[in-house]
């Protein structure tokens, strides 16, 4: 399977107001880099995976509404604890919706999955990751 991977960073600040999560609980910032691969089991006729530049322009479209907001403040995430792990599959979301709406041209069409990953700092990291089908 072959595949391509883009990265950005966005800056948010949020809380998560639950015991398990000790002094994370209070307000704090986070400064994620966000990559996402892209998967496809043949390359298209321009032998690639997904156009590079389509994809990073979906990628920073998709951030954007996040960037330097408390999340605990923006309605989409009221209640929620917006773990990086909950980040990752929000952000999903979001690339998988645009890739079938044709955010990525004709190349986002034929894709098998997608992977969002994100780096809290250089020691970790969660993704989410899933088909296309």
């Amino acid at each position: 399977m072959y595949s391509v991977e883009v990265r950005d960073r966005i800056m948010i600040a949020h809380s998560l107001p639950d015991p398990f999560f000790g002094p994370a609980q209070g307000l704090h910032g986070a400064t994620f880099v966000v990559d996402v691969a892209f998967f496809r089991e043949t390359l298209t006729a321009q032998n690639v995976v997904v156009d590079i530049g389509a994809a990073l322009d979906v990628l920073k479209k998709t951030l954007a509404p996040l960037a330097y907001q408390n999340l605990d403040t923006l309605p989409q995430f009221a209640g929620i604890l917006t773990t990086t792990e909950y980040l990752a599959r929000h952000i999903f979301d979001a690339m998988a919706a645009a890739a079938k709406a044709g955010a990525l041209g004709a190349d986002g069409q034929g894709l098998s999955k997608i992977r969002v990953t994100l780096h809290e700092t250089d020691l970790a990291r969660a993704s989410f990751e899933s088909g296309l089908g």
